[in-house]
């Protein structure tokens, strides 16, 4: 493929028709050829480990002051590297999502009618500060038949053109258009702008960052949008909960990464249990570095605790803060969740089979868990290989956006002559 120019509209052009062309070959590839190019480029990214994570330090040492979440976020290592190249064979073992007969059904005049999956076509995928997201929006778009256009943010422009390369690798080794794959050549915002404008050229947006990239992907575009709200998930732990699972589900939930979007940011409790359980729910957090905005009666059980502001319940931390609230059951529960939450994940803590399921129907989230962390809001937990990303709209897809969520569809009809009367 030829070099992109330096201006970045017609860069985003050039990109943007070479991938169109790109989508002919895919949408024609059998599975077995797109398998071959995500099990290439995971032996690639295997091959080139150090040379990844050589890049990733360079991007981490060109961005000091870094907060400990966001450089978690940033950071690359031979484990996440491995886990990388083990994601893309994971979407390679899947089934192939396109030409799935969706349904069927016969007409009484004999013709014959198929809902049949096919590719969105161009995805432009906008992301910020986790390179792997190069590797697995790249695998499920391939797998799905769509070309992919990736603009990283200037933090890990390095570590995403070293993953890229590997892509690249895979894609040439089986054949396939290198235009397949293609990241941004430089972190130049009109490149974004150039994306949000590019309607006929792309067919869909998948901006995936902080609230301030979303809110503007969302007010400049003008082509289709997947987008995601913040992460601002809820823990509510019902007073008929089991303690011990309590105390090891809320701290997984928190602090096994506080910088991804599954991370509780609220706990919610009963009241009747919070004079027993609160105590050591702050222990165990604190103990892992956590610190806290809390309401009145928290802090009367709990002293010395920040008081909490409706700001605070408002804010998605991405960091090790937790904001805690006690309420009196699952409809006060609800009520805050509805009037902070932006409608990504919760989870309920509860043995109460009756409240788990008043919770689950009445949250209006992607997605509900009961008695699991909210951590698991991702698509390789789902068994979907990997994500490009999490939807929190109402339309086309919600939750992990995986292989069958990339597709769209069509219809064929078969007939036997029949005119319409």
């Amino acid at each position: 493929m030829n070099a992109m120019p330096p201006d970045p509209v017609q860069a985003l052009e050039q990109a943007a028709r070479a991938a169109r062309a790109a989508t002919t070959a895919l949408a024609a590839a059998p599975t077995a050829i797109k398998d071959q190019a995500l099990m290439l480029a995971a032996a690639a990214l295997r091959e080139h480990a150090g040379g990844i994570i050589a890049a990733n330090a360079e991007d981490i040492a060109a961005a000091p002051g870094l907060s400990p979440a966001f450089r978690d976020r940033l950071l690359l290592n031979t484990a996440r590297v491995e886990a990388m190249a083990k994601g893309l064979e994971e979407v390679a073992a899947l089934p192939d999502p396109v030409g799935r007969v969706l349904s069927e059904w016969k007409r009484p005049n004999g013709l014959r009618l198929q809902r049949v999956a096919q590719p969105l076509g161009v995805i432009g995928m906008i992301f910020e500060s986790r390179p792997n997201v190069t590797a697995d929006a790249a695998a499920l778009c391939l797998k799905s038949g769509n070309a992919v256009i990736l603009r990283g943010g200037s933090e890990s422009i390095r570590s995403a053109s070293a993953i890229h390369a590997c892509m690249v690798q895979g894609l040439r080794a089986a054949g396939l258009p290198e235009a397949a794959v293609q990241v941004a050549p430089s972190a130049d915002r009109a490149f974004v702008g150039a994306m949000l404008r590019a309607s006929g050229l792309i067919d869909l947006i998948v901006p995936r960052g902080g609230k301030g990239l979303v809110t503007r992907v969302l007010e400049e575009a003008r082509v289709p949008v997947l987008a995601h709200a913040e992460g601002l998930c809820h823990t509510y732990i019902h007073a008929g909960a089991d303690h011990a699972m309590a105390r090891a589900v809320l701290a997984n939930a928190k602090m096994r990464r506080t910088g991804v979007c599954g991370a509780t940011e609220t706990l919610l409790i009963d009241a009747s249990i919070a004079p027993v359980l609160l105590p050591a729910l702050i222990a165990d957090l604190r103990a892992l570095g956590c610190d806290f905005r809390a309401d009145e009666a928290t802090r009367a059980i709990v002293p010395g605790l920040t008081a909490a502001t409706d700001e605070d319940y408002a804010t998605e931390w991405l960091d090790a803060i937790l904001s805690v609230k006690v309420v009196s059951g699952v409809a006060e529960a609800l009520t805050h969740i509805r009037r902070f939450g932006s409608e990504h994940t919760e989870a309920i803590i509860t043995e109460d089979a009756a409240a788990a399921q008043q919770f689950l129907d009445g949250i209006a989230s992607a997605v509900g868990l009961w008695n699991a962390s909210t951590q698991f809001c991702d698509g390789g937990e789902f068994g979907f290989g990997a994500e490009i990303g999490i939807a929190t709209g109402r339309l086309h897809a919600r939750g992990p956006v995986g292989l069958e969520q990339l597709c769209t569809y069509r219809y064929k009809i078969f007939g036997t002559g029949q005119v319409r009367p």
